[in-house]
């Protein structure tokens, strides 16, 4: 076919469709890469939030160098400084290039030890709130507040049951419990089983002799009461495992020193230990059950004709009988590992 002059070709193009291969949901893979890194963004956020300014400088610090935090020493991992040359010396560097300053998050062993203390402080600031609330909201515990006495020490939290004129915590003379003060007791029981620190029980009484008995006085009286005091906590809740030490202190640490008969004197004490309180009595407990010899043997020694030598092995003799007779005659009696240091 013969085209005129003028006329333009009809070109006719076909293209042939292709499908294409499928993506194999690539991009669910990428999406869930975005949303945990969106997580760990916005969960970064609620802990710094969450933190104190103690406890950020506490995390940067050890961030910053995790064996110089506890260890002390340089505040870098790397080295970032380089050597020094052959024919460099250590003014020249230091003159230089100064040494990069150390961070203040940085903390000293003491810092970090004031640290933990204050947010253990805080725990047991919230503890006794706990306490307060409880025993506000319970109307059968309600009358009894102005019998329980809770106080923050450097040592944890300290819980004190005081006798009342009218209304004494035990019979009188003896270690059975009143009704009251086992709900008194049991209320304590379910706050304090939640927390894993250890617990001291101490007993205290009056100044005023205890004369219905000749064998028994205001020591055994005090380490009874304190012992049913333990036993009342672990039939309410508290374990075996949680009670550090009980003791019973008769007359020798008073409340009210003014008055040494105020009913005041005659209460339970229940220290909640702070974790350095409860390293130091492991340690007071470690060193009383160490073995001792009761005759306290006098050592071998030839004091001679030697006066001075003579005269300090008397004394010592004497001081051997002096031990030997108050141990015969302590008997039964408890004593507080601190008060036993004390006489041995």
């Amino acid at each position: 076919m013969e085209f005129e002059s003028g006329d333009k070709p009809v070109i006719v193009r076909r293209v042939r469709k292709s499908r294409s291969a499928p993506h194999g949901g690539a991009w669910k893979v990428a999406f869930a890469d975005f949303a945990t890194a969106m997580m760990a963004f916005f969960l970064v956020l609620w802990l710094l939030e969450a933190t104190s300014v103690e406890e950020k400088a506490a995390i940067s610090g050890y961030f910053s160098d995790p064996s110089g935090f506890t260890e002390g020493g340089s505040p870098y991992v790397i080295d970032l400084g380089g050597g020094l040359r052959d024919d460099q010396s250590a003014d020249q560097a230091g003159s230089e290039t100064d040494a990069p300053p150390v961070p203040d998050a940085v903390l000293t062993e003491e810092t970090v030890q004031d640290l933990a203390a204050q947010i253990e402080s805080r725990r047991f600031q919230e503890l006794k709130k706990n306490l307060e609330t409880r025993i506000e909201n319970d109307p059968n515990l309600s009358k009894y507040r102005d019998q329980i006495i809770m106080e923050v020490t450097r040592d944890g939290l300290q819980i004190q049951i005081v006798d009342a004129s009218s209304r004494p915590m035990f019979d009188s003379g003896s270690d059975d419990i009143k009704p009251y003060m086992n709900e008194i007791l049991q209320a304590l029981a379910d706050t304090i089983a939640a927390v894993p620190n250890g617990l001291s029980i101490t007993g205290h009484t009056d100044a005023e002799a205890f004369t219905e008995r000749s064998d028994y006085s205001n020591w055994e009286l005090s380490a009874d009461r304190a012992n049913a005091a333990r036993r009342a906590l672990l039939r309410n809740g508290v374990s075996e495992q949680q009670i550090s030490q009980v003791v019973g202190l008769a007359d020798s640490a008073l409340y009210d020193k003014e008055h040494p008969d105020n009913p005041i004197n005659r209460r339970i004490s229940i220290l909640v230990l702070s974790e350095q309180s409860q390293a130091q009595l492991q340690q007071q407990q470690q060193r009383a059950a160490l073995p001792v010899d009761p005759e306290f043997p006098a050592p071998e020694a030839d004091p001679g004709n030697d006066r001075e030598a003579r005269e300090a092995f008397d004394s010592f003799e004497r001081l051997r009988k002096t031990m030997t007779r108050k141990q015969r005659d302590a008997g039964s009696q408890t004593l507080a590992p601190e008060r036993q240091d004390e006489v041995f």
